[in-house]
């Protein structure tokens, strides 16, 4: 979703398999860390909301994990079948963990789940309906660029202006409107 924005492709769907089979995977993985990046926009936005591709990215999976929890993380990670995945950030970045995992189900296609763990300590909000706790929204915005790259996808260009007006995005349904 980095990639700029076509808005004759506006109105294109996630694959809902695909993302049933992540959001188990998120909730599964909550309990290690804070969920950051398309995730946590998409828990906080209103639920029910369309799953628009350009609304938020669910291609992967970004974890804020403490330094002090990041050793138990990682062991969570292997009990739960992820394995390390080697990137091209490997030898820049000594805060930062690719794993992955494939589910399958029977009679489904499979789906490849990918986990971006940063080992780093982040403002957090609980989201009481989703039972998740994700970056602060106005941190969360300062990761795009820097650790994220979907600064272009609706939720962030949303919380921007919310935030700049002094409203809190959590629950608002601009951040899964599309634009006019």
């Amino acid at each position: 979703m980095s990639d700029p924005h076509n808005p004759k492709r506006y109105g294109e769907t996630w694959d809902p398999h695909k993302l049933a089979v992540m959001e188990v995977e998120v909730r599964t993985l909550a309990c290690l860390g804070v969920i950051s990046g398309g995730w946590a926009w998409h828990f906080m936005c209103p639920r029910g909301h369309p799953e628009y591709k350009h609304g938020h990215d669910h291609k992967d999976i970004d974890l804020m994990v403490p330094r002090e929890q990041a050793a138990d993380a990682f062991y969570q990670l292997l009990e739960l079948d992820y394995h390390r995945v080697g990137t091209i950030y490997d030898s820049a970045d000594s805060n930062f963990f690719r794993y992955e995992k494939v589910v399958e189900e029977y009679g489904k296609p499979p789906v490849k789940v990918q986990v971006d763990v940063f080992i780093e300590t982040v403002p957090y909000i609980d989201i009481p309906w989703a039972e998740v706790c994700v970056v602060e929204p106005k941190h969360l915005l300062s990761l795009y660029g820097v650790k994220h790259s979907s600064e272009s996808c609706w939720a962030v260009l949303a919380a921007r202006k919310l935030i700049a007006e002094g409203i809190s995005p959590v629950g608002r349904k601009e951040l899964a409107e599309m634009p006019k």
